[in-house]
């Protein structure tokens, strides 16, 4: 009997295992493993940005902070969880990407735009002056491409990127005028 959900080969992958990637903090090396067993589950031969959105509103505290507690946040969650039922599914056998960043080629198993951002959230966190890229970091870069599936996910729940963006950067603000580091 064929299992329901197709696992990823080694070549699938690829040579870059984010999850086990140094530069990702704890909480944001769970995010991406979430990310890689929802892409599985969800029978997507990538991890694209929307598998890291919803992935980082369930583990990441200060990433879900964001859109607050009220309806938005719910919207947000019910367009993420119809994916794999609804509007998602136009999505299945194509790969994410807009042109906008150049593709990673050893990032086999991610969409284009899901490996730049995992490699954008860490160069944000070396211009911090942190060694690790957090949730926060992450967030900012996959909402960065307007063309991602992230940002079709949180335009359809009636919040824009700018918006997300805006408040991001507010709030790394807070961390420098602070003195702390890290997220």
């Amino acid at each position: 009997m064929q299992p329901r959900i197709p696992s990823q080969s080694t070549r699938e992958q690829g040579i870059h295992r984010a999850d086990n990637d140094a530069r990702l903090n704890a909480e944001l090396a769970a995010v991406v493993a979430g990310a890689r067993r929802r892409a599985l589950r969800d029978g997507d031969r990538q991890i694209d940005t929307a598998h890291l959105l919803h992935s980082l509103l369930e583990s990441d505290p200060e990433a879900r902070a964001v859109f607050g507690d009220g309806p938005q946040i719910a919207r947000l969650l019910g367009y993420l969880v119809q994916r794999s039922i609804g509007y998602g599914l136009r999505w299945q056998g194509t790969v994410e990407d807009s042109g906008a960043i150049p593709v990673i080629p050893a990032a086999e198993g991610w969409s284009p735009l899901a490996a730049g951002a995992l490699e954008y959230a860490c160069e944000r966190a070396e211009l911090r002056g942190d060694d690790m890229a957090c949730g926060i970091d992450l967030l900012a870069a996959i909402v960065a491409d307007p063309e991602s599936r992230a940002v079709e996910v949180l335009h359809r729940a009636g919040i824009e990127y700018p918006d997300v963006l805006i408040w991001i950067e507010g709030r790394l603000g807070e961390y420098v005028r602070g003195a702390e580091t890290g997220c």
